[in-house]
C-alpha cells in the first residue's frame, strides 16, 4: 500500500513539472525581430540625422539577414550603418542582437510632409519590415543633456576638485550653450575645455554633437570638513539641463614649528648641552598624529628631543617639546644654524634655529696665561742677549 502511494505521488509530481515546462515553452518568444525606440521622428530640411535600430535573434540559430531600405523619397539619402560604416547584412547570434543606425540626409528643398521609410531584413526563413515615419519641420525644439562622469569627489581642503562633463545638443540646430555652477559661498568655480586651460562661460555646439567640459572647484582655505552640494546648469534659449554634484572635504593636519614666542635663536657653550623650547602648532582641520622630531646640525653636534615623538595634536592646538643642543667641543665662537623638523602623515614643518656659540672662560684664562708666559720669555731673552 505504501509503495503504491509513493508511485502515485511521483507520477503526480512528474505531471506537474511537465505541465510547467510546457507552459513556459509556450510563452517563450522566438524568432528574428527588427526594433527601434523611435518609429516616428521629425527632421529639419538640409540636415542629417540617425535613428537607432536593433536586429534581435531570440532562440534561433544564427542566420545572415540581408538589409535594405524602401520608400526613400527622390533626392533623399538613406543608409544603414553598423559599427559606424555602411552595411548590407547582419548576423546576430542566438539570444543576441546587432545594433544598427538608419542615417537619413534630407535635402534643403524637401517638401514639408511626412514620408515613410521601411527598413527590410530578409533571411533565416523570415522577412522583417520596420516602417519609420519621418516628418519635416523648419525649426525643431532645442534639447540639451548634461552628464557628469564622476559626480562625487573627495579630497582635502587644499585639493582642486575637477569634474568632467559631456554636454550634448540633441536638437536640430546649432546652439550657443551657457554654463553656470552654484557652489557654497567663497568656493571658486571655473569652466574650461576638457583638455584646455582657457576659462569659458559658454560653448558653441553643433546640432546632434556633444562637447566635453571640465569644472574646477577650489574651496576656501579655512573650509570646514563636510559634504557640499554643487549644481551645474547649462542653458540655450529656454532649454536647460542640470547636474547635481557632491564635494566631500575631509580634514587634514597642518603643522608649523617655531620657538617660544616665535623666537628662533638661542645661545650655547661649546661642549655643553643647552635647552631650547620648540612649539609645534596644528592649524589644520584634523588631528596631527605620531609627529616625529629630527634635526640637521653642524658636524660633531648633538641634538636630542624630549619627547622624541608627539602622539597627537588636535586641530587648533599646540604642544611644546624640548630640544637639547650640544655643540661640538671643538666649535669656535660664532653663530651656527640648526634646522629643526617635525613630520606627521605626509605633513611636515621645519625652522632654522640660530645658535650663538661661546667658548669656555677657562680656555680664555689659559690662553692669557700662555700669552703672558710667552711675553716674559721674550722679554727675558731680549734682556739677556741684548747686552752682548
Amino acid at each position: 500500500m505504501r509503495s503504491l502511494l509513493s508511485l502515485f505521488l511521483t507520477a503526480l509530481l512528474s505531471l506537474f513539472l511537465a505541465s510547467a515546462a510546457l507552459a513556459e515553452g509556450s510563452t517563450k518568444v522566438q524568432g528574428f525581430y527588427l526594433l527601434t525606440d523611435y518609429p516616428s521622428v521629425t527632421l529639419r530640411p538640409g540636415s542629417t540625422s540617425t535613428v537607432s535600430l536593433e536586429l534581435d535573434n531570440r532562440g534561433m540559430a544564427p542566420a545572415r539577414m540581408a538589409l535594405h531600405i524602401d520608400g526613400v523619397p527622390k533626392g533623399w539619402k538613406a543608409t544603414l550603418l553598423g559599427g559606424g560604416q555602411p552595411v548590407g547584412a547582419a548576423m546576430p547570434g542566438t539570444d543576441s542582437n546587432v545594433s544598427l543606425q538608419l542615417q537619413v540626409k534630407v535635402p534643403a528643398d524637401a517638401a514639408k510632409e511626412t514620408h515613410t521609410l521601411t527598413v527590410l531584413a530578409d533571411g533565416g526563413g523570415q522577412k522583417l519590415s520596420l516602417p519609420i515615419d519621418v516628418a519635416l519641420a523648419d525649426q525643431l525644439p532645442s534639447k540639451l543633456s548634461l552628464e557628469a562622469k564622476l559626480p562625487e569627489l573627495k579630497g582635502g581642503p587644499s585639493s582642486s576638485f575637477d569634474y568632467q562633463f559631456t554636454i550634448k545638443n540633441d536638437s536640430g540646430k546649432d546652439l550657443l550653450v551657457s554654463m553656470n555652477a552654484q557652489a557654497p559661498k567663497y568656493f571658486d568655480t571655473t569652466f574650461t575645455e576638457s583638455y584646455g586651460s582657457q576659462q569659458l562661460s559658454s560653448v558653441p555646439i553643433k546640432a546632434g554633437a556633444s562637447k566635453d567640459i571640465k569644472l574646477s572647484v577650489r574651496p576656501p582655505g579655512m573650509v570646514t570638513p563636510g559634504n557640499y552640494p554643487i549644481t551645474v546648469t547649462v542653458a540655450a534659449g529656454d532649454t536647460t539641463a542640470t547636474a547635481k554634484l557632491k564635494l566631500d572635504i575631509v580634514g587634514q593636519p597642518h603643522l608649523t614649528l617655531a620657538g617660544r614666542n616665535g623666537l628662533m635663536s638661542t645661545g650655547a657653550e661649546a661642549g655643553k648641552a643647552s635647552t631650547f623650547p620648540v612649539v609645534l602648532t596644528n592649524d589644520g582641520s584634523a588631528p596631527a598624529q605620531n609627529i616625529k622630531l629630527s634635526a640637521t646640525a653642524p658636524s660633531g653636534w648633538r641634538v636630542d628631543f624630549q619627547p622624541k615623538t608627539v602622539e597627537q595634536i588636535p586641530p587648533g592646538q599646540h604642544t611644546e617639546v624640548q630640544a637639547h643642543i650640544t655643540p661640538s667641543d671643538k666649535s669656535l665662537a660664532g653663530d651656527y644654524m640648526v634646522n629643526l623638523q617635525g613630520a606627521s602623515q605626509g605633513q611636515s614643518a621645519s625652522g632654522d634655529l640660530r645658535v650663538s656659540v661661546t667658548t669656555s672662560s677657562l680656555w680664555g684664562i689659559v690662553g692669557a696665561v700662555l700669552i703672558a708666559i710667552a711675553i716674559l720669555i721674550l722679554v727675558g731673552a731680549v734682556a739677556r742677549y741684548g747686552r752682548r
